[in-house]
């Protein structure tokens, strides 16, 4: 039986959030172009393209809605949003700022002993993941877990609503958090790489606030913002076409000729 009609399941079962992985892998067709801007979105074809349910997907819509990479259109419709290099850029490096922030006050106020045990946890955990030497879907989903309890302890341990509140209407930009991960499945042996490496930037962050080291801190966070999308070509990646094309005007399309794909667009 199709797993995307099973639509009474759906609806008797509707969790907070989509898998990670489902989202990632959204976010990964929008960045290769697969779903240009303009391209209206439906769940039952996209639910049958992942090989997924409706569930996840309607769940990762609203994700990404959240984010800024997709937008309503009429009552019901979703629609992939334009969006430029430099729009994705300056809101990466909003948030490697603001984080930064957050990391250099917790270093200079000193990491009390639950929070450390907590990063450390975060720091185990990726271990874990990374232990088996290749990717799977429920390591991306491990993955986005823990990264996000990682980067959430830090900036909510600053004593001060005013960085996490930035950080979130931030968030609200396409690629802008730090859970904003995109996994190209072609090439899973150069995105593990990437993610040992991410690893490390963690370590490295948590042995600066260790010894406080504040200036260290900011600066490992920062530069750790940005490892999602500049650091592509490091591991044999290429940069998406939505972050090298110019930007597609959606919104100016006529009704009549708005993009409609079920599929995603086949390079």
């Amino acid at each position: 039986m199709n797993r995307a009609n099973t639509g009474t399941a759906d609806q008797e079962l509707d969790p907070i959030e989509a898998p990670p992985s489902v989202v990632a892998t959204l976010r990964q067709h929008i960045l290769e172009g697969r779903y240009p801007p303009g391209t209206r979105l439906a769940e039952i074809p996209v639910a049958e393209a992942l090989g997924v349910s409706r569930t996840p997907v309607r769940l990762a819509f609203r994700t990404l809605s959240q984010e800024g990479l997709l937008q309503r259109v009429g009552k019901r419709g979703l629609e992939v949003r334009a969006f430029t290099e430099a729009d994705v850029l300056c809101a990466v490096e909003v948030r490697g700022v603001l984080e930064g922030l957050a990391a250099r006050r917790l270093a200079e106020a000193g990491v009390p002993a639950p929070l450390m045990q907590q990063l450390e946890q975060c720091l185990a955990d990726g271990e874990r993941v990374l232990a088996g030497n290749r990717l799977t879907s429920s390591d991306v989903d491990r993955w986005s877990a823990l990264n996000q309890r990682f980067h959430s302890a830090i900036v909510d341990a600053g004593g001060s609503r005013v960085i996490g509140d930035a950080i979130a209407r931030n968030n609200h930009l396409p690629f802008a958090a730090a859970d904003s991960i995109a996994i190209d499945k072609r090439a899973l042996p150069a995105e593990f790489r990437k993610l040992q490496l991410a690893q490390l930037q963690h370590r490295l962050i948590v042995e600066a606030l260790r010894r406080g080291e504040s200036a260290r801190a900011e600066t490992l966070m920062r530069e750790h913002a940005y490892i999602g999308l500049r650091y592509a070509g490091l591991f044999g990646l290429q940069t998406p076409p939505a972050l090298s094309a110019p930007p597609v005007a959606a919104a100016t399309e006529r009704p009549g000729r708005r993009t409609k794909l079920a599929l995603p667009v086949r390079s």
